[in-house]
């Protein structure tokens, strides 16, 4: 039988690597990976024009079409980015002694809906109850005077005060002027290093992060994976076999990231971050399934309303192909 050809664009993560490479294949499956590190252009692809069989895609705007009835799209429980957040919170120190001082104040984002803002302010407002509502979103690049590109997104559920930066500044220029007093999103602002001013939220991030997950085990995840509806109606098998192919590239990578008789990444201390990976994660960081995530998941589309990104949080399990689809390899 004849194999069904199929593309899937992502980063090439280490964890999608035995994929890429062959060392890993999909059951049925002729697959030709498109690799492309801009998730960005990734999502829009995917979302103006289905442009891929199958790719990684960002959290919240699948979620967010989930919910609006406007998703020509089904996803896996497959996490090809996650990215801890509270390293990524940046203040002028004039303006922002705590965190609690963000409340009401004028706060830089690249997109306000994109996956990273949406845990950032999950995850202060649970943790220091901030009211988002009260703040003024600019939208814009971190370091560059230009629009953070044009993502093809949907509007939010509840009106905002939101507006697109046209200063003609940076929003790190801005932090610098104390035209914005913090800027939240995935990148580092210029200023930061430079400007005494410009600080982490939380400067030990890392201890904070790690403190947090054990706490409450949500670690953010930044990018589901997805099947277009079309291809998945057509050929069902599509999902669970390109659930497992994932999930066994990236033990594949797990694998060979703990062998200790080499460093597989430019880690100097690499040995040690095994250490705790052990010890904090249980061995796997990187769980693939919906009930090893389902904290994480259960905040992400708890935060989506309480933001007003979308009008209610759907249910896990509605959102991802049904576990049966996954485990019963059927074509």
């Amino acid at each position: 039988m004849s194999k069904l050809p199929l593309t899937f664009a992502c980063g090439l993560y280490d964890r999608m690597l035995a994929l890429h490479t062959g060392e890993v294949t999909v059951e049925g499956v002729d697959l030709n990976f498109l690799v492309d590190d801009n998730p960005r252009n990734i999502f829009d692809r995917m979302a103006a024009g289905l442009e891929f069989d199958s790719a990684e895609f960002s959290s919240s705007e699948y979620v967010s079409r989930f919910v609006a009835g406007q998703c020509p799209l089904v996803a896996i429980p497959v996490f090809a980015s996650r990215v801890f957040r509270h390293g990524f919170i940046f203040v002028n120190k004039k303006h922002v002694k705590s965190p609690k001082d963000l409340e009401g104040k004028r706060i830089g984002v690249p997109v306000y809906t994109m996956t990273a803002a949406i845990f950032i302010r999950g995850l202060l407002s649970d943790e220091h109850g901030i009211d988002f509502a009260k703040c003024e979103w600019v939208e814009g690049d971190i370091n560059s005077a230009k629009a953070h590109g044009n993502p093809t997104i949907l509007p939010t559920a509840r009106k905002l005060s939101i507006s697109a930066n046209k200063s003609g500044k940076s929003l790190s220029k801005m932090l610098e002027d104390g035209e914005l007093q913090a800027i939240i999103g995935t990148g580092v602002p210029e200023a930061f290093g430079r400007n005494p001013d410009i600080v982490r939220l939380y400067p030990d991030y890392r201890a904070a992060e790690m403190e947090y997950y054990q706490r409450t085990k949500i670690f953010p995840i930044m990018h589901t994976v997805v099947i277009r509806r079309d291809v998945h109606e057509k050929s069902p098998f599509v999902a669970s076999a390109l659930y497992h192919a994932l999930d066994q590239s990236k033990n594949v990578a797990l694998k060979k990231m703990k062998y200790r008789g080499t460093l597989r990444y430019m880690l100097p201390w690499m040995t040690a971050e095994l250490d705790e990976i052990d010890a904090v994660f249980g061995g796997d960081p990187w769980p693939y399934g919906v009930e090893a995530n389902r904290p994480t998941l259960s905040a992400l589309v708890r935060y989506l309303e309480e933001q007003g990104v979308i009008a209610k949080a759907p249910k896990v399990d509605d959102l991802f192909v049904p576990v049966r689809q996954i485990r019963e390899m059927t074509h």
